[in-house]
């Protein structure tokens, strides 16, 4: 529980200069208390004991426990909210996937606008995740037992070729946007991705999902075609739309201003479906914080799209897909885990 309306945060990091550097930025927020600091996992483990934190901010390289085995052993037991704070680019999708909601790249400590920036990434990602619904292996499986897969036929319709997905998400999403692309086969429609990610890491991302999923998965480029079988991500600091070409459909990304306060934006990807896409479509609205794809969600549901939206149960934060659920955006809402059957379902009558 929070304390007087603030969120109550318990810092794990074994350097004291990463903790000084959290904690100033932390403090710069009225809504936001430190209540604590732990130099490593046992540490951390009495304190939140003790201090009944409502987020913990990690760091993943400790001596003793790593943070990213503390994730995978505690979390499951103890769903708290984390946000991960490490220079270890690539240990992030472990993380996310072990349990942690969010996360935020270590600045170098010698730029002062790159700390100052840190900080402010920091104290926002706190307060998102502090309304964060924490899952636990043992409900996502009892929400699998309740809606088990259907067995659907091939995907073999020609028509499919003139089909184009459009998919948004944000806090929580990596993991949920990974939960529906696994189980899609090669020849799914083309798809197009707003995960709200900064520079560095989408394209990282693409090649976790590459590796993972059917489809080929990589980070988009300007002038790459829509087409069956391929995921495309939007890069991170770039505004990603859908362009209508002569002979079908492409991808532009751009260094255009934020929209609903981000870049990429979901918003404009969705607006940009429902402008320019003449053919069947399909909009998927996923966990994220705020409002971003709601109003773009609608637009396309307007103008003929079939809208799936994330529910409040398996949402990590039920923001983006409550909104566009609100307004009228989302033509069904379905659990996560029933997010693939429900597209595959709707493709199959094409």
């Amino acid at each position: 529980m929070q304390t007087e309306n603030k969120i109550r945060v318990l810092v794990v990091d074994d350097s004291i200069i990463a903790r000084r550097v959290l904690a100033d930025g932390l403090a710069r927020d009225a809504r936001l208390e430190v209540v604590g600091y732990a130099i490593n996992t046992s540490d951390a483990r009495r304190k939140i004991e003790q201090l009944k934190p409502d987020v913990l901010t990690l760091d993943v390289e400790m001596p003793g426990q790593s943070g990213l085995d503390f994730l995978k052993e505690y979390i499951p037991q103890h769903p708290i909210p984390v946000v991960v704070c490490s220079s270890l680019n690539l240990r992030v999708f472990d993380a996310l996937s072990a349990g942690a909601v969010d996360f935020v790249r270590k600045p170098d400590m010698s730029r002062p606008s790159s700390v100052d920036l840190f900080q402010r990434e920091l104290a926002l990602k706190v307060r998102a995740a502090s309304r964060a619904h924490v899952r636990t292996a043992q409900s996502i499986q009892m929400t699998r037992r309740a809606h088990p897969a259907s067995i659907l036929p091939p995907l073999t319709s020609k028509s499919l070729d003139d089909v184009i997905i459009a998919l948004g998400a944000s806090t929580g999403g990596t993991e949920a946007t990974l939960e529906v692309l696994r189980h899609l086969p090669a020849n799914t429609p083309g798809i197009v991705i707003v995960q709200h990610m900064p520079v560095g890491f989408t394209g990282m991302y693409a090649e976790r999902l590459n590796r993972i999923c059917k489809m080929e998965v990589r980070e988009a480029k300007s002038g790459d075609r829509i087409q069956r079988g391929l995921v495309l991500i939007a890069p991170g600091d770039m505004q990603m739309k859908v362009v209508h070409t002569g002979t079908g459909y492409t991808v532009s990304c751009q260094n255009e201003p934020k929209v609903s306060g981000h870049r990429p934006s979901v918003d404009v990807l969705f607006h940009s479906m429902a402008q320019s896409v003449k053919c069947k479509q399909v909009g998927i609205i996923l966990t994220g914080m705020g409002r971003d794809g709601a109003n773009g969600m609608l637009e396309m549901r307007r103008r003929g799209a079939f809208t799936i939206g994330q529910d409040e149960a398996s949402s990590v934060v039920y923001g983006m897909p409550m909104e566009a659920y609100k307004i009228g955006g989302v033509c069904r809402q379905e659990p996560l885990e029933r997010i693939s059957d429900t597209l595959l379902r709707h493709l199959s009558t094409l």
